[in-house]
């Protein structure tokens, strides 16, 4: 990984007081390449917007709030059209292919993409690759053009198929060479997206005119770097139904208890933001806040003092939350086709031990309704919020591919879309930091305690203090993330 950082990323230094983190260019490594005018120069519905190019030299911070003596930091390259093209309309060759589980708002970004090339560009030999990275082996791809297109954004799912792993990149790039495909745009998550900096590289070594440009998919909201992933912001909305149902049932039975298990693997966005929203949920329990069951201060102990208060309560659990109590072999646990580990149903676990908690005190029956609405949620389109920052994602990395820009992904960064080399999202990925402040609003918006003693909260504080963002933007750390 140390060897693929290197040679992705340009770091430039100025006299301007911060630190350009830049993405490859077909220049670095194809010489003699011709340069065209970009067609949006003459096309009537842009050309009359004022600077609607974007200037070579704009950059986007990566760190907006700073103290009087830090120097500037990182920057990155600014997202949009630029007056010259590294491709001819007729000469490109682009394939779209999606990798790893579903997410709402896949098929809007294949949408705009598609659109994007068509009818920005002219563009008019686009694939889709079926069935994720495997199906660059097989002969299946889609021929995609804005009828095939047009009303996929109205679906869950992705039309192209999916599939985890097949990361295997000399068959990728032969299957890239043979069909003449020469802009490759990659929609998914960080194993998706270190599969695309492979295949970068391959392409880089055979000294390929080809563009790998990815947009980043997660639904669980853990790629580092960027304000969020598409299909969040629908994510937290879907939940919010589950959470509303899971409150229903709890609150018609006496002492009703509804359990909740939302998304989030490593990364607990998801529970932590539909918690915020609903305002009916009484316990929230991510990844990155550790608990404890049974004791003085324990998860249980709190269950039952709510119940005496209120008769009924909701847990919301994200499906990473404690595993580390769950009875699992960590010496090997089983991965899925892209690495990830599988993970044990903390939702059904939780509410046995807490069905067996009371069934042990005999004069405090509950009735306890458990609720995964994961796959519901993954499989639904997206909202409007999400169609446009799906829009947006695939423009922006349209107009990079056709200006020569490779090795990226487009994501939005304080609010400003920007290109951001791959090594930068495969490195680490973004957690909830649980000694900064959106975490302490859902402490307050449910009553909950930490479940952490102080010496607990200072070692986490050192912990997560180089860690990265929060949505709200009112977090900066000493890496310089939100």
């Amino acid at each position: 990984m140390e060897e693929l950082k290197d040679s992705q990323m340009k770091i430039e230094t100025g006299d301007f007081g911060y630190i350009l983190e830049d993405v490859p260019h077909l220049t670095d490594y194809v010489a003699n390449l011709n340069t065209y005018p970009n067609p949006l120069r003459f096309n009537p519905a842009y050309s009359v917007v004022k600077q609607y190019f974007v200037d070579c030299d704009d950059t986007v911070p990566e760190k907006v709030i700073v103290h009087k003596n830090d120097p500037r930091g990182v920057h990155f390259r600014r997202a949009g059209p630029r007056q010259n093209v590294y491709f001819s309309p007729d000469e490109v060759h682009a394939c779209v292919v999606t990798c790893g589980g579903l997410c709402p708002g896949l098929n809007t970004v294949i949408r705009e993409i598609v659109g994007a090339l068509y009818h920005m560009y002219g563009v008019t030999r686009v694939l889709g690759i079926d069935g994720g990275y495997r199906g660059f082996y097989s002969k299946n791809t889609i021929t995609l053009t804005p009828k095939v297109v047009n009303d996929i954004h109205k679906r869950g799912g992705t039309i192209l198929g999916s599939s985890r792993g097949g990361h295997d990149k000399s068959k990728i790039v032969d299957s890239i060479q043979d069909r003449g495909i020469n802009q490759v745009y990659i929609i998914g998550g960080d194993g998706t997206q270190k599969g695309a900096a492979v295949i970068y590289e391959e392409i880089k070594r055979r000294g390929l005119k080809v563009v790998v440009a990815g947009i980043p998919k997660t639904i669980d909201n853990d790629i580092a770097v960027i304000d969020k992933s598409f299909g969040f912001d629908t994510a937290v909305e879907e939940a919010q139904r589950a959470i509303n149902a899971a409150h229903v049932e709890a609150e018609s039975a006496e002492n009703g208890i509804g359990v909740v298990k939302l998304m989030g693997r490593y990364s607990g966005f998801i529970a932590m933001y539909a918690t915020l929203a609903s305002r009916d949920v009484d316990l929230c329990l991510i990844p990155e806040s550790p608990f404890f069951l049974e004791g003085e201060g324990g998860l249980l102990e709190y269950v039952e003092k709510r119940l005496k208060e209120n008769g009924h309560m909701v847990i919301v659990v994200a499906e990473g939350a404690g595993q580390e109590l769950l009875a699992q072999s960590n010496s090997n646990p089983a991965k899925d086709a892209s690495g990830n580990r599988l993970l044990k149903d903390v939702g059904m676990w939780l509410s046995d031990r807490i069905k067996a908690h009371f069934a042990s005190m005999k004069h405090m029956p509950i009735t306890l309704k458990y609720i995964d609405p994961t796959y519901m949620i993954r499989a639904v389109p997206s909202n409007a919020s999400d169609n446009i920052y799906c829009t947006l994602l695939a423009q922006s990395c349209v107009h990079g591919a056709m200006a020569g820009f490779t090795g990226f992904i487009s994501g939005l960064v304080h609010g400003r879309q920007t290109y951001i080399p791959f090594s930068r999202i495969v490195d680490h990925q973004n957690h909830v930091v649980i000694t900064d402040r959106m975490w302490a609003r859902v402490l307050s918006s449910t009553n909950q305690p930490s479940f952490l003693g102080p010496k607990e909260l200072i070692e986490f504080k050192q912990l997560e203090e180089p860690q990265t963002q929060l949505l709200d933007g009112e977090n900066t750390s000493s890496s310089g993330k939100k």
